[in-house]
Order: C-alpha cells, then sequence, then structure tokens
C-alpha cells in the first residue's frame, strides 16, 4: 500500500478513505516529505475526522518529533479542542505516564493563560495585524480562529484544557470552570460547552451546591450558565439518584419566586421548569403572564397546561390567561398560546373560537404551532376542520402535513382531497414522518393500494 495514497487521502481531507487504506495496511505513521507523519497534516488542518481515524488506525499521537514535540502537543498548541480530542484517543490517563500527563497539563494551561494571538505571534515572530473569525470546531461548538501571514490558531485553548483535566481525572475547582465557560461572553464557544459537560458529570452533591450557588452572582452570564449545566443534568443523567431532578425543580420555582432582573436569564429559568414536574409551576405562570418581555411571556402557557394522566387540563385561571395570551402582541407568545390551546381544545366555545382565531392568525408561524398541536386532537368541532382545510394550501410542507393528518384523525370527509392537496408521500427528508404514514395508510385502505406513482417513484 503505497504511502502516497494515504497521505493523499489525508490531505483532501477524505476520512473514509483513510479509514479504508489503513485496514488495507497503510502504515498509519506514514511520513511525508516534510518528514512528519500524516497525522500532523491532519491537525495541523484542523481536520479531526480524519485525525481521529488515523489514530484510531494506530497512528502514534505520542511519537517525538524531530522538534522535540508530538502530534499531540502540536493539536493543543494550535487550539481545537475536537482535533485535541481526536488526536488523544482513547484512555489516555492509562496510556501516558502521571509526568507526561502533567506537562501536558501544565502546557495547555499556559496557551489558555497567554491568549491565542500571544501563542500565534510566538509562532510567526509577526507583528502585522491579526486576521479573525468565528468558525465552528465540532458539529455543535465555536471558536475564534485567528491567523497572521500563514499562520493559524484557534482559540479554544480553554475547552483543551478543561478535557485534559477531565480525561486525566482531575477535579477541577468549580470556580474556576465557571469562569472560563462564561469568559468569551459567546453560549456557543468550546470553552463554554467543555465545562457544561464536565460539571454535568460531576454528580456530587458538592458540585451541585457550588455550581448552583451562582444563581446568585450579579452576573447575568454566571445565571446563565447554571441553567446550561442543570440541562446537563437533565439530559445525561444516569439514575434519579443522582438525576437531581427534584432539587431542580424546586431551584427553579423558588429561582422564579424571588425574582430574576434579567428577562433573557428569567425566560430560560421558566423554559427549564417546563422541562421538569411541580405543583407551583401554573402559579408561576400565571405570575408571569403579564410580563413586558415577550421572551417571557412566551414560557407561560407551557407552564399553565396541567396534565390529567394523558389528558391535558386547564383550571380556570390558566383558562383565562391563555385566552388573553392568545391576542398578544407578539406572534411567538401567540405561537406558543395556539400550541397549549389546540393541546387543551376541550371544544368549549372560548376556547375554539381562539383557536380557529389563531389557526387563521396573519402569521405563519402561528397558523403552523397551532395546526401542529390541533392536528393531534379528535375532537369533531366543525369549525376547526374547516380552519385546517384552509391550511391546505400552506406554503410550508409541515403546515400542509398537520392539516391534512388533523383531518384524517378526525375522520373528516374531506381527507381524500387534503391528501391529495398536500402532494407526493416519497420526500426528502420526510422518510419516517408519521403523518406521511398516516397518509400512505388511509389511501391504502381506502383507495386499493394508494397512489401508485409515490409506490414506484
Amino acid at each position: 500500500m503505497g504511502a502516497g495514497e494515504l497521505a493523499a487521502a489525508v490531505r483532501r481531507g477524505d476520512a473514509e478513505a483513510v479509514t479504508a487504506l489503513l485496514e488495507a495496511g497503510a502504515d498509519p505513521d506514514t511520513r511525508t516529505d516534510d518528514g512528519l507523519p500524516v497525522l500532523c497534516l491532519a491537525t495541523a488542518a484542523y481536520d479531526a475526522a480524519v485525525a481521529g481515524a488515523l489514530v484510531e488506525g494506530g497512528a502514534d499521537p505520542d511519537r517525538v518529533l524531530p522538534d522535540g514535540t508530538t502530534a499531540l502537543v502540536r493539536a493543543i498548541e494550535g487550539g481545537s479542542p475536537a482535533t485535541v480530542t481526536a488526536v488523544l484517543g482513547r484512555e489516555p490517563r492509562l496510556r501516558l505516564p502521571e509526568e507526561r500527563r502533567a506537562y501536558l497539563l501544565a502546557f495547555a494551561r499556559d496557551r489558555y493563560e497567554r491568549g491565542a494571538e500571544a501563542v500565534l505571534r510566538d509562532r510567526t515572530g509577526g507583528t502585522g495585524p491579526v486576521r479573525e473569525r468565528r468558525v465552528k470546531d465540532d458539529e455543535y461548538d465555536h471558536v475564534t480562529q485567528l491567523t497572521l501571514g500563514d499562520t493559524t490558531v484557534r482559540a479554544g485553548h480553554g475547552a483543551i484544557l478543561t478535557d485534559l483535566e477531565w480525561a486525566f481525572r482531575v477535579l477541577t475547582p468549580v470556580d474556576e470552570l465557571v469562569t472560563r465557560a462564561v469568559a468569551s461572553r459567546d453560549r456557543d464557544h468550546a470553552d463554554r460547552s467543555s465545562a457544561r459537560w464536565v460539571l454535568g458529570e460531576r454528580r456530587s452533591r458538592e458540585t451541585w451546591s457550588a455550581v448552583t450557588a451562582y444563581r446568585h452572582s450579579p452576573d447575568p452570564e454566571h445565571r446563565h450558565f447554571v441553567l446550561d449545566v442543570l440541562g446537563c443534568y437533565r439530559l445525561t443523567q444516569s439514575s434519579r439518584r443522582d438525576s437531581y431532578e427534584r432539587e431542580t425543580a424546586d431551584l427553579l420555582v423558588a429561582w422564579a419566586a424571588e425574582g430574576e432582573d434579567d428577562p433573557g436569564v428569567l425566560a430560560e429559568v421558566l423554559r427549564a421548569l417546563n422541562e421538569v414536574e411541580h405543583r407551583e409551576a401554573e402559579a408561576v405562570g400565571l405570575r408571569h403572564a403579564g410580563h413586558p418581555d415577550p421572551r417571557v411571556r412566551a414560557q407561560v402557557p407551557g407552564l399553565l397546561l396541567g396534565w390529567d394522566g394523558t389528558r391535558p387540563t386547564l383550571g380556570a385561571a390558566a383558562r383565562t390567561a391563555l385566552l388573553e395570551l392568545a391576542g398578544d402582541e407578539h406572534g411567538r407568545v401567540r405561537a406558543v398560546t395556539g400550541g397549549a390551546l389546540a393541546t387543551a381544545h376541550d371544544q368549549s366555545p372560548g376556547l375554539t373560537d381562539a383557536v380557529v382565531t389563531l389557526l387563521r392568525d396573519p402569521v405563519a408561524d402561528v397558523r403552523a404551532c397551532t395546526a401542529e398541536a390541533a392536528a393531534h386532537g379528535t375532537d369533531g368541532t366543525a369549525a376547526v376542520a374547516d380552519a385546517l382545510v384552509a391550511l391546505l394550501d400552506a406554503d410550508d410542507l409541515g403546515t400542509r402535513l398537520n392539516a391534512a393528518y388533523g383531518l384524517l384523525r378526525r375522520n373528516d370527509p374531506r381527507t381524500g382531497e387534503a391528501i391529495d392537496r398536500v402532494g407526493s408521500h416519497i420526500r426528502p427528508g420526510f422518510e419516517h414522518d408519521h403523518r406521511l404514514s398516516a397518509l400512505w395508510r388511509w389511501e391504502w385502505d381506502n383507495r386499493g393500494g394508494g397512489r401508485r406513482d409515490d409506490r414506484e417513484a
């Protein structure tokens, strides 16, 4: 297997070809013309997928290079957390001796504390202007990329330090992780994401208390970060014992009751409360139904919607508040309210009128959200069915699907016409859509096998 073929695959960023070549016997430590292994080529290009394929295929990230560095050290200096994770490989704590782990941590901390621009200028010896742009480092997280001449460094050293500490089982003080998380003031930054993940994985009572204490911080970024970490606790819980589900719900209710000055943070508090169960949720929603910020009001409808087993319920006060929110001046508030009202629709005249009005709202998003909830109803209200028929000409495919699906669930005689107006059942990205499947089944049951053009396309 030629070394040139592997190097070419690395240069063009073809991770699948790299894997195939390695499986066919290519040397994972193949060197390029400059004498460096191809892993350094992938690292310099910030190609985490190719770097990961090489390491998984046997490339040595710890091989000492002519300048005394290693591919892993170069990745750390380059400032891309995704690339470092790929080059670090599995179980690095078992692979690397203690003194080497200590060196890597000190190296990463030095680069973080000095800052990416200083690292870049040291590497180039340049004094000219540095070009900056925000780039995606992986599928979700961003970093700032700095370029001077032909040399580039990414400002993800905070995340790299956090990731290395966690990989080497170093329990960094919570205060330090919080400081790293909010330093960039960018909520999609890799530094924040890594700190959030690590704190979400640390389930001790001490960590929980230290993190949640920041809800009293005068800095709204600190308070917002608390909510980020609480979200990680909910998403990655391994058992009810360490989920802090009850504690989270109690904290959120207390937070809302004690007051939150920043509307953006308050909206996130209510959003998080919408995702847990608490007997005071409706009271919290009613208290904020008239909040001046639409971001806050948009979180209220979900808090007002109660459940009796699997059936939605509305108390008298919640019903009144929702009907008032249905006329809100802000479209997003009306959209969320439409979803709640359509979900709780009990065929009473007041709710019916509100749902129909929102299905005919001049804002497309309001119509779409209301139709999505109404689609799952089975009520026999003629006015709602008529409003769904009117949405069959909507520009948005999802809205048309919801309208047709809603008519089907209501056994409306116009279901066949609705299906025809939706069009083909073969839609890229909708292959597993339950609504299209239901339309397909209806045609199969009612039209002797459905439309052959869809089956054979």
